[in-house]
């Protein structure tokens, strides 16, 4: 029985896809709802959960694990152990807790759990978030973060031409100003010239992404502890979805002006020119924001061209009072109404919005 909101992504999540429970405190109220949709396992505490987990075999492994945190943390240390193991560290794993705290929010993020569900938790959004985590676990590398994944983007050949011509014009013009820049980040701090992040594009492509560097080097660590600085505000009590710091102070002062007139943005070029990116589309985005879009409603915004620029950055960038809704909201407009004339406007309005306002 496949469910309704599973069809035309090529990844089926049903009742056959399996998911163990670990915990007693929330299993009454969760596992109706569960066994809807999932074929569900319990076990009560993580000694067992442990005890199941060594006895399988690749092809009997679990889809997800719900995992209730104790108070001891005992559930930290089995996902440490689990992470560590090649085989079982792509398993999503989800953390339910009764409270919230700042320290569990910190320790969920440096195991690189799925997510963390804080009492009282919202079922159908938790079946949702676990068909969503399995959906994207199957386009990401198994074995490595560089490993090819073999998903091709579909771009209409009349915008892959464009996109072709466009940007190898462009390169070729710049190629000065790509001289100028990197010069002046290697004077100015230590590091690569060029930053380098996984991004998730059209279709859940996993690819390179390149801008120039803009922040210290290795200043990517720091980012849990600037979480108050974020743009983009929690709603309804949940964690924002995107991450755009204001007076960012990782950023360089060369990194700054390429930030102010966008220049950090040119080698995002080469990903057009490979096909990883068009001109014009929906951002890539970081692993963790995509992993965070879960219902249909927002990864519709998947199915459109991954771009250098897009409808948000010329119609809002910048304003603070720009909510994450409202850019889930451009970019699924995108989605549904993107064409070649559309993109020569948003190029055309590009220019104009080329010129940060705010410092993020």
């Amino acid at each position: 029985m496949q469910s309704t909101d599973d069809k035309g992504n090529g990844i089926v999540v049903n009742d056959y896809t399996r998911i163990i429970y670990a915990g007693k405190e929330f299993l009454t109220q969760l596992l109706p709802e569960l066994q809807r949709h999932f074929k569900v396992e319990t076990h009560k505490d993580i000694a067992t959960l442990g005890e199941y987990i060594s006895k399988q075999t690749l092809l009997s492994l679990p889809d997800a694990i719900l995992i209730e945190v104790d108070e001891d943390g005992e559930c930290f240390r089995f996902v440490e152990k689990l992470k560590l193991n090649t085989l079982l560290r792509e398993i999503v794993i989800i953390f339910l807790s009764a409270s919230a705290s700042p320290k569990l929010s910190q320790i969920a993020l440096r195991l690189n759990v799925g997510d963390l569900y804080i009492a009282p938790i919202p079922v159908n959004d938790l079946c949702n978030r676990i068909k969503f985590l399995i959906r994207l676990r199957a386009f990401q590398p198994r074995v490595s973060d560089s490993a090819a994944v073999r998903v091709t983007a579909q771009f209409p050949v009349k915008k892959r031409i464009f996109d072709l011509c466009i940007s190898c014009f462009v390169f070729l013009l710049l190629i000065p100003v790509f001289s100028l820049i990197a010069l002046l980040i290697r004077i100015e701090s230590r590091g690569p010239i060029i930053y380098r992040s996984k991004r998730v594009g059209a279709g859940y492509k996993i690819f390179d992404f390149f801008k120039f560097r803009s922040m210290r080097h290795e200043s990517s660590n720091d980012l849990t502890n600037l979480s108050a600085l974020n743009q983009y505000a929690p709603t309804e009590g949940t964690s924002p979805t995107f991450i755009k710091i204001k007076n960012d102070p990782r950023v360089t002062k060369v990194g700054a002006f390429l930030r102010r007139y966008s220049l950090d943005e040119l080698p995002q070029l080469f990903n057009v020119i490979k096909g990883d990116m068009s001109l014009v589309g929906n951002r890539p985005l970081p692993l963790y924001e995509a992993k965070s879009l879960t219902s249909d409603e927002w990864a519709l915004r998947f199915l459109a061209p991954a771009g250098l620029t897009g409808l948000w950055q010329v119609s809002r960038r910048g304003k603070g009072e720009m909510s994450e809704r409202e850019r889930k909201k451009l970019d699924n407009f995108y989605a549904r109404k993107y064409s070649l004339r559309l993109d020569l406007a948003i190029l055309i309005a590009t220019f104009a919005a080329m010129k940060q306002k705010e410092n993020v």
